[in-house]
């Protein structure tokens, strides 16, 4: 299969703190830089489980936009970036605390200026699939670049899904749901199905299928489920150690596309995207 992912890429700065940020103090951390932006993380998930990827982004002319295409190609991602020569490449600083859980600071640099010209038919060429990261839809700038790569992506027969991404950035939800209408599969949490449908009930998923094909929604350490036409399925999550649980929907992501891909059935698709999701948790980092 051959899956095109549209979305951010960036280098993260991950603190781990044990205790307490103090504001205008000091707080010891254990602090690391790894590779980032949902959109990288989930294409290097659906490498990581064979899907021939190739990830449509955008970095700056700068060292940290080289230090990612090298180890995006490295770990077999093709790399259709546009390069920006005036705004530096996506840096976000994710503080983890010690029950695993992140907080985001993001700059999202070249990403904000991803156009429609950055989503070529050369990218989309041959490809099954493609995936788009909801940062490139709620951000005013690079919202017409997301629509086009939905459009042509529509126009080229590919079967599509969409990760909303951030319940805070979700302000205008009809807006948003207007923008994915006709999307194959949507990816919320419990926290933006909530933005989008008022509830965090499975069932509320529900109302969503006259906008997309299928649902699928995380609950944390309480699963997620499968909502279509046929109902609902619910499945349990992985009982792992949380470590960090940056970039944990977006291995969710990479499972399911590619367990759905495969034609498997809904218990068989929440499985695979529990199983990376409890990978992507129990180590620093968001990418495998």
């Amino acid at each position: 299969m051959r899956v095109v992912v549209v979305g951010d890429v960036g280098l993260d700065i991950v603190a781990r703190h044990d205790t307490p940020i103090v504001y205008g103090g000091d707080a010891r951390a254990a602090v690391s830089v790894t590779g980032g932006g949902a959109g990288a993380n989930t294409a290097l998930w659906l490498r990581d489980r064979g899907a021939d990827t190739t990830l449509v982004a955008r970095v700056g002319d700068d060292a940290g936009g080289r230090l990612l295409r090298g180890e995006l190609e490295t770990a077999g991602v093709r790399c259709a970036f546009a390069v920006d020569d005036d705004t530096a490449t996506c840096c976000v600083v994710v503080l983890v605390d010690a029950a695993g859980q992140r907080t985001m600071l993001p700059d999202r640099g070249a990403n904000k200026r991803f156009r429609p010209s950055d989503v070529t038919a050369d990218a989309l060429a041959g490809a099954d699939h493609l995936h788009l990261s909801g940062y490139v839809l709620l951000d005013p700038s690079s919202r017409p670049g997301g629509l086009e790569a939905l459009a042509l992506a529509r126009r080229s027969g590919l079967t599509t899904s969409v990760d909303p991404q951030a319940a805070a950035l979700l302000t205008d939800p009809q807006a948003f749901l207007d923008d994915v209408r006709g999307v194959d599969l949507l990816l919320p949490n419990a926290d933006e199905l909530r933005a989008l449908t008022g509830s965090q009930d499975a069932e509320a998923a529900r109302h969503l299928l006259g906008t997309v094909g299928a649902v699928a929604v995380t609950f944390g350490l309480d699963g997620a489920a499968w909502v279509d036409g046929d109902g609902i399925v619910k499945a349990p999550a992985e009982k792992v150690p949380c470590v960090d649980s940056t970039g944990a929907g977006d291995a969710f992501d990479a499972g399911v596309i590619t367990a759905w891909l495969r034609g498997e059935a809904p218990d068989a698709i929440l499985a695979e995207g529990a199983s990376l999701g409890a990978r992507a948790v129990s180590r620093v980092g968001a990418q495998p």
